[in-house]
């Protein structure tokens, strides 16, 4: 078995686990917990602990666009190096954004069009694959570009592809002291679902490493994942 990063998924939920307001990309937590009242008053911690995470971040391209990455303007270089999972969503703009935040910036693409390919960029690198496959992307990041430990902090699709694939390794949730509801809207981990008791192995088993009560009746949880 190849070696691959340590990997942590870190996200900010609601109590019932959802990581958007609603179903329409128009609705995001970073936009929408400011407008609350009883929820805004806690945000900053997690944004505090966010930057204590890993010097690697792992993103995907649909939650990077949806926050406004290929029209944001650009940031100084930071100590970060980021991965990003895109096909279709980032757009040279969104490219460049992250070559000149990004110590290092790895796409993980299986779109051999993608307009990173066009862009001759000394910090720009990319792992192409026919058919995504995590577990290929983690052993390349470790051995090609020294990534000992990563953040994950993808939408619920690619995180239930991580799950199933027994690819995290801990789990550090902020809680927000608010309910979402709606079946549709994204949740930490969505995708298939299992449909027989022979695929109960598929379940992340944890074990609670850390419960700390934060301020303004925020939460957070702390957990390794031990099966």
């Amino acid at each position: 078995m190849k070696i691959r990063p340590i990997t942590t998924l870190f996200l900010l939920t609601s109590v019932d686990g959802k990581i958007s307001t609603g179903a329409s990309d128009e609705l995001d937590v970073d936009r929408d917990y400011p407008l609350l009242d009883g929820v805004k008053q806690g945000l900053h911690q997690y944004y505090e602990i966010e930057r204590t995470t890993d010097l690697w971040s792992l993103n995907s391209g649909r939650v990077q666009a949806k926050i406004g990455i290929n029209e944001k303007p650009f940031l100084p270089k930071g100590i970060v190096s980021f991965v990003v999972i895109d096909n279709h969503n980032l757009e040279r703009h969104g490219v460049e954004y992250f070559s000149k935040m990004a110590k290092t910036f790895v796409l993980v693409t299986s779109n051999p069009n993608h307009p990173a390919f066009k862009m001759n960029i000394e910090n720009v690198n990319i792992i192409y694959q026919d058919k995504f496959s995590p577990k290929e992307m983690f052993e390349i990041l470790y051995e090609k570009y020294g990534c000992e430990q990563i953040t994950i902090q993808t939408g619920g699709t690619l995180n239930e592809i991580f799950l199933r694939e027994k690819l995290f390794d801990y789990v550090d949730i902020v809680i927000a002291p608010v309910l979402v509801g709606g079946l549709n809207t994204p949740s930490l981990i969505d995708g298939q679902s299992i449909i027989s008791r022979e695929d109960l192995y598929k379940l992340g088993i944890l074990k609670l490493e850390k419960c700390e009560v934060l301020k303004d009746s925020y939460l957070r949880l702390k957990y390794k994942v031990v099966g």
